[in-house]
């Protein structure tokens, strides 16, 4: 029986694969047949890209179905039995039956809440391992006592797959646990994607590949909006994006957008570094009421007067005049670019009326001699002066938000001076800090984009001017074709018969084949379908005012532990975080269950928060490797770390070393074969990372060095990113909570 099933199931397995060929072979063939039709209009072209898109996206489905295709299959009382799999494929039939079932489709659901208590109408629950194609375990679970056919490939323990997935060696990128989403896993993915929801929880209980899942979820069950208006993923550092880019691709979803906050002002790369003090400020509440204060001192009025040479004879601007202009301006309520033209508007027409008031004075008392005509020729002529464009310019400059944010950093203002002096620089990379900054100053300055509005349109008439002469030509040259024919062919259509000279110049327009996560990574003021923000406690309260100008509509996760806040301008406690957006209407829950870190990990990581707060309880682990955690302490620390990554490199695992940033050019030196750096390769078989970066990863093996130098929230970040093996080498004494720590031997460093 036990041949037979494997059998059975590898036979669909090769089913399946030869319907997957077929399919992409349909996609790539209605992909070529798409792009070369244009049509005569925008709308044609618009349902090409479509089109072409949808075809393209069902193709990096497939490639990305291609391994694990299919993992379940679920057995009913009624007779119904279902194969579950990454993506959902149908047969070529009549009636598109399904070969294998989306694991987001309702259907699927028992397969991953279904128990001996609740069921859900199944009488048994099959796991289904494989490499590649090639089925290379079954496991079956009985959830219908009545059910007496026995298949060979029971287990008694129901966990066994889960188990084994988190046993297995790591490879330094995510894997989606598609297979193994646990219940309480499920109940997040499958949550309602309106409004806020929180998902909290403390190392390793799989927030981030939960989230993760959510997003892959939303987009199947919301496709069209979602995929119309993207989502956003928003990760702590560039490693952690790295880390976690393949989930989704392996999900079939590629309409989403990975960014870390430094990224997330289009134009702009944050290279640079801040002070801890000076990234405090930065990110505070009172950075947002300091720069509309300092955009309203680029407002200016002159002092006293600014005298203007005009060919009729002098202008002079002075301050009740500008005053009155900049107080109209101001209570239009737009930002400062765009009242700007008002501004001027008012500035020019004051300028007109003096100049008037001289030049058609009666000097005998009577009406100005100037009529309505006479008038308009003088404000033309004020409005095309150079000189008065100057003085506006002086007096209410058009802006940008690097002129703004690095004039502001130049000479902080409306800030205490101790926070002043700790953001004062005069020049410099941009850092992550600034992000949010420059984004406040966009919001608050705007874009007039009124002249590139005008640009466009001259382009585009003059292109349909082009377009006219061309049909005028083909027109005169049927005319002499027709003159030079002895007979008479009005069946014979040309160009100008079809289209007219608009619908040309349509038709060499650049059509836009960016997928919308692609123009949405170019747009500030694109606004997301969803934003999923992993280390969500961490941000500022300024990023926190960027990432909502992104998504009207509150559809967010967010993911983290406010145990765990590490930056010292984070937010930390959601309601400090969320109240000031949408109050208290926001959904909290907590994964309690540690699935990564064993229990002998977590029993020394446990320590360090408990040293001050007696009460901390971490989530549970279900795991036990029997291998305890060690503390070894050495004069000689880099050649200590060598040795230990020497003798714990596993070829089929991956080592981190977690140290100070300031211990890495030392480590690195011992450590020759280590990726490290801003963006380290996590395939490596060794890393070298400082605990920041090491937010959200997993290793088989990680080697912290001299905790001591590390603040308590980083310290537990490290200790609790080893799924085996954890030491701790070390020159100073261990802080409190290690100091209990077994000592190796020194024949376990050759000593």
């Amino acid at each position: 029986m036990s041949n037979e099933e494997w059998q059975d199931e590898q036979e669909f397995i090769d089913l399946l694969y030869e319907r997957l060929a077929e399919l992409r072979v349909g996609a790539e063939r209605a992909v070529d047949e798409a792009l070369p039709l244009g049509g005569t209009n925008a709308q044609a072209r618009l349902e090409r890209d479509v089109l072409v898109a949808e075809h393209s996206g069902l193709l990096a489905a497939f490639d990305a179905g291609e391994n694990g295709l299919c993992f379940g299959r679920l057995a009913f009382r009624d007779g119904r039995d279902h194969h579950i799999g990454r993506i959902g494929i149908r047969r070529d039939d009549a009636d598109r039956t399904p070969l294998v079932i989306d694991w987001r489709a309702e259907v699927a659901r028992p397969f991953y809440l279904a128990t001996g208590h609740t069921p859900m109408g199944l009488r048994r629950r099959r796991h289904i391992t494989s490499e590649g194609r090639r089925v290379t375990a079954l496991h079956d679970e009985i959830l219908d006592l009545a059910d007496t056919l026995r298949t060979g490939h029971e287990g008694a323990d129901a966990d066994a797959v889960l188990l084994a997935a988190l046993d297995a060696a790591r490879t330094g990128r995510m894997h989606d646990i598609v297979q193994t989403i646990q219940a309480e896993q499920d109940g997040i993915i499958r949550a309602p994607h309106r409004g806020v929801l929180v998902v909290e929880g403390g190392p390793g209980t799989g927030k981030t590949v939960v989230a993760l899942h959510r997003a892959a979820y939303l987009l199947y069950a919301h496709r069209e909006l979602l995929a119309r208006r993207a989502v956003l993923i928003v990760g702590p550092n560039p490693a952690f994006l790295g880390y976690i880019e393949e989930v989704l691709p392996s999900l079939g979803e590629t309409g989403v957008l990975l960014a870390t906050p430094a990224e997330l002002f289009p134009g702009v790369t944050a290279t640079g570094t801040d002070t801890a003090e000076a990234a405090t400020v930065k990110g505070g509440a009172a950075m947002a009421d300091a720069l509309a204060r300092f955009v309203q001192d680029r407002q200016t009025l002159p002092d006293p007067v600014i005298v203007i040479d005009h060919e009729d004879g002098e202008l002079r601007l002075d301050a009740d005049m500008a005053h009155e202009a900049r107080r109209l301006a101001r209570e239009t309520k737009l930002p400062h670019n765009l009242a700007r033209p008002h501004f001027a508007f008012r500035i020019i027409d004051a300028l007109t009326g003096q100049l008037a008031d001289r030049l058609g004075a009666d000097p005998f008392g009577g009406p100005n001699f100037l009529g309505p005509d006479d008038l308009a020729q003088l404000g033309k002529a004020i409005a095309l002066s150079p000189e008065v464009h100057r003085a506006i310019e002086e007096l209410w400059p058009l802006l940008t938000p690097q002129r703004l944010v690095a004039d502001f950093l130049a000479a902080p203002a409306h800030l205490p001076e101790a926070d002043a002096e700790a953001i004062r620089r005069a020049d410099g990379d941009w850092t992550p800090a600034d992000i949010p900054l420059l984004d406040e100053a966009a919001e608050l300055l705007g874009e007039d984009d009124s002249a590139a509005r005008a640009a466009a349109e001259a382009e585009r008439q003059e292109q349909i001017q082009y377009a006219q002469g061309v049909l005028e030509l083909s027109y005169g040259s049927r005319t002499q074709e027709f003159e030079d024919r002895d007979d008479d062919d009005s069946e014979v259509l040309a160009a100008h018969d079809l289209l007219d000279a608009e619908r040309l110049a349509d038709r060499h327009e650049e059509a836009d084949h960016r997928t919308a996560a692609e123009r949405a990574a170019a747009d500030r003021t694109w606004a997301f379908g969803h934003i999923i923000v992993d280390e969500a406690q961490e941000l500022s309260v300024m990023m926190w005012r960027l990432l909502m100008r992104r998504c009207p509509t509150r559809s967010m996760t967010l993911v983290g532990d406010p145990a765990q806040t590490a930056e010292p301008g984070g937010c930390g406690s959601w309601e400090s975080i969320l109240a000031p957006y949408v109050e208290d209407r926001w959904q909290h829950v907590r994964l309690g269950v540690n699935y990564r870190t064993p229990a002998e990990i977590m029993e020394v990581a446990a320590q360090v928060p408990r040293s001050t707060d007696p009460a901390f309880e971490p989530p549970r682990s279900i795991r036990s490797t029997g291998v305890r955690p060690w503390a070894y302490r050495t004069d000689d620390l880099a050649g200590a770390v060598a040795e230990a990554v020497a003798r714990e490199t596993d070829e089929e695992g991956r080592l981190a070393v977690i140290a100070p940033r300031s211990r890495h050019e030392a480590l690195a030196a011992a450590l020759p074969a280590a990726s490290a750096g801003a963006s380290p390769d996590l395939t490596s078989a060794v890393v070298l990372i400082d605990p920041r970066q090491a937010k959200g990863l997993e290793f088989d093996t990680v080697l912290v060095v001299e905790p001591a130098e590390l603040g308590a929230s980083d310290l537990y970040v490290a200790l609790t990113r080893a799924t085996q093996r954890l030491g701790v080498i070390h020159t100073a004494p261990l802080p409190a909570g290690l100091e209990t720590l077994p000592t190796p031997a020194a024949a376990h460093f050759g000593r």
